[in-house]
């Protein structure tokens, strides 16, 4: 009977996972080996085993322990696979072909007996976690050269910006009393099995204290491993309870921070695939998304790199990172040695977020990388600036716990801000000034999710308590009526559309008078709602006064501008002027291209319009062209249930017929 076991199924909150291809286990060597890696799954079955690793991330790491007669005919099918970092063949015969494996080196050895087989995997694990070795690099980049190649500036740096918000919004966020308790009950739920993980988490539990928080850092136990990775994989849950300990962290590196310039040095394995990006960007700035742990030990280093054997598609990359704390608003790092677990070993920590420069990168002679970095402060590259605007466009304050929702939003990370918004509302007294920001928030992200009704009953709530608490003509009172109108837009209801936007128009002209970025706004918003009756002179008049407010407010890249471009396109597309259509279309899908994320629904809904133009001029093989690539950017942000998902399946379907 073929089975497969994994730990109650839950999910793997660590980088690591430790799998077993091969006849059943005892239950004492599956304890033994879950004190190793918690994450233990037992496979019988070949091909179970093989779809299961191909399933997981490419981040994710595999230690596979396979018997010998399984070998031969499926290490070939994954030993090239970037997820596998070690195995280890189970064998009563210890005569197996050598030559066999000499060449590859992710095979560790032929071992026989089960205790030296535990002994050597825990040997090798230790030494690994010891230099940090398997601790993935969560890295963003930021390409300051003006280029038409959107994928090495326009999408890396928009990830570098949404990366440093997201990582200011999460430091600066208040604690909740509960959230070392939640963190400990949901690891000891993970490492239920797992009896020395749940001593260190008792440990924790009775003896924890913000002052130590550097030693439990470096202990290299649960909570390192489980932070790393929340930290690099954005696990927004995990973010949430670990903020006390961030908070702890940091505050300790404030504290204790370097005094005098450092040269410091981290060795690391790297994918080949991000050292050439790395190549294209010399002299560019990289954000390190998680804490980094480096070493003042040059020869210490570079003897452990050598030691390291390359795989087919990792390089060894020896890091020097020069760092200066006179320089203003750099961010915290220290020498942590005193503070650490390790005590005999001596290490440098920087703060998470930390900026720098790429100074040089080349590979020597003996096949090692040598990357130069210099730790920047706000004021050594033009990035603040940048960041400061993308905080003003998405009404971000640090300090405001909503922020957070907000560039998840915006990343495209909607379940994640929609629990966090419910997350936040939960928290909040009754009373709070907050709550009615919490079902705005909410309408917006059910709205983008498609789910108009619940969108439509968090934007009455919103409504509702504003009316309750402020004047009548109050701006927040405006919005709301704004958004409810866009609800009945898109629910077919154009005539309760319309008296919502106006309700809207006029309190705005009141507060700000008629040349307003808010103005603007309705204004485009009621185009959209006489465009939908066929009322296209209006449309297009309503379309124009919001074009002209925004072109007065906005550089000529701002996504405002794109949207009044596209909807300008959608009349002359109504009205049969295709080639119009396409010139205001290709105007709009620059200027987003420059402003928004590659998968940006707003460019989805472009692109999708443009598929449209070309269909009925019946250039066919250009209209699937469009709808193709709209339809990879919905199938990337929503569910195959989302409407928008639905109805280019739909299009693409029909068009498809016709070829």
């Amino acid at each position: 009977m073929t089975t497969t076991e994994t730990i109650e199924e839950i999910e793997n909150f660590e980088t690591f996972y430790l799998i077993w291809l091969g006849d059943s286990m005892k239950n004492e060597i599956r304890q033994q080996l879950r004190t190793i890696v918690n994450y233990l799954l037992i496979f019988e079955d070949e091909q179970k085993c093989l779809q299961y690793i191909y399933s997981l991330s490419k981040d994710d790491r595999v230690i596979l322990i396979i018997k010998r007669k399984l070998s031969e005919h499926f290490i070939p099918q994954i030993v090239h696979l970037r997820q596998i970092t070690s195995i280890y063949i189970y064998s009563n015969d210890k005569n197996i072909n050598e030559q066999s494996i000499n060449n590859l080196n992710k095979i560790k050895g032929v071992i026989v007996r089960r205790n030296e087989l535990i002994q050597r995997i825990q040997s090798d694990f230790n030494q690994r976690q010891f230099y940090n070795l398997d601790e993935i690099l969560s890295i963003n980049f930021f390409n300051s050269k003006k280029t038409d190649e959107n994928s090495l500036s326009t999408n890396l740096n928009s990830d570098f910006i949404d990366s440093q918000i997201l990582i200011d919004c999460l430091i600066c966020m208040q604690s909740s009393s509960n959230d070392k308790n939640e963190l400990i009950t949901l690891c000891k739920q993970q490492y239920k099995n797992n009896s020395n993980e749940l001593n260190i988490l008792e440990e924790f539990e009775k003896d924890y204290l913000s002052e130590r928080s550097l030693w439990w850092y470096t202990r290299h136990s649960v909570l390192y491993r489980l932070m790393n990775k929340a930290i690099r994989v954005q696990n927004i849950n995990l973010l949430l309870l670990f903020r006390f300990f961030i908070h702890d962290i940091r505050q300790q590196l404030i504290k204790n921070k370097s005094l005098s310039s450092i040269h410091v040095y981290r060795a690391q394995l790297m994918f080949k695939e991000e050292l050439e990006l790395l190549t294209k960007l010399s002299g560019e700035f990289i954000s390190i998304n998680s804490f980094l742990l480096t070493t003042p030990n040059y020869e210490q280093t570079r003897y452990f790199l050598s030691s390291l054997i390359s795989s087919d598609n990792m390089e060894k990359v020896f890091i020097e990172i020069i760092a200066d704390p006179q320089r203003d608003d750099i961010k915290s790092f220290s020498n942590i040695t005193s503070y650490s677990y390790f005590q005999n070993k001596e290490e440098v920590l920087f703060m998470i977020g930390s900026i720098f420069r790429l100074v040089r990168i080349n590979r020597d002679i003996n096949n090692i990388w040598n990357i130069q970095l210099i730790l920047c402060s706000n004021n050594d590259h033009p990035l603040q600036s940048f960041i400061q605007e993308k905080k003003n466009e998405l009404d971000i304050v640090d300090t405001d716990p909503l922020s957070f929702g907000f560039i998840l939003e915006h990343m495209g990370k909607l379940d994640n801000a929609e629990k966090y918004y419910h997350y936040i509302l939960n928290q909040l007294p009754k009373d709070h000034e907050d709550i009615t920001r919490c079902y705005h928030a909410l309408g917006e992200v059910t709205q983008k999710k498609g789910d108009y009704n619940s969108s439509l009953k968090w934007y009455n709530k919103s409504l509702e308590n504003d009316t309750q608490t402020m004047k009548i003509d109050d701006a927040n009172i405006a919005m709301s009526y704004n958004s409810i109108a866009v609800i009945y837009s898109k629910k077919g209801d154009y005539t309760l559309a319309l008296e919502s936007y106006e309700k809207a128009l006029e309190i705005w002209k009141n507060i700000f008078g008629e040349n307003h970025p808010d103005v603007a706004m309705c204004y485009n918003n009621m185009g959209i709602i006489y465009q939908e009756q066929q009322k296209y002179s209006d449309a297009l008049e309503f379309y124009h006064k919001a074009w002209n407010i925004r072109q007065q407010y906005f550089s000529a890249e701002h996504p405002s501008l794109g949207q009044t471009y596209a909807c300008i396109g959608n009349v002359h597309y109504q009205l049969g002027r295709y080639d119009m259509a396409l010139e205001h279309y290709s105007l709009s899908l620059e200027i987003f291209k420059k402003s928004l994320l590659s998968h940006h629904p707003d460019i989805a809904m472009v692109l999708r319009n443009i598929g449209f133009v070309y269909q009925a001029k019946n250039e066919l093989q250009q209209a699937l062209f469009y709808m193709e690539k709209s339809a990879k950017i919905y199938h990337h942000l929503f569910p195959s249930t989302h409407p928008d998902v639905i109805q280019i399946e739909k299009i693409i379907h029909h068009i498809s017929s016709k070829l």
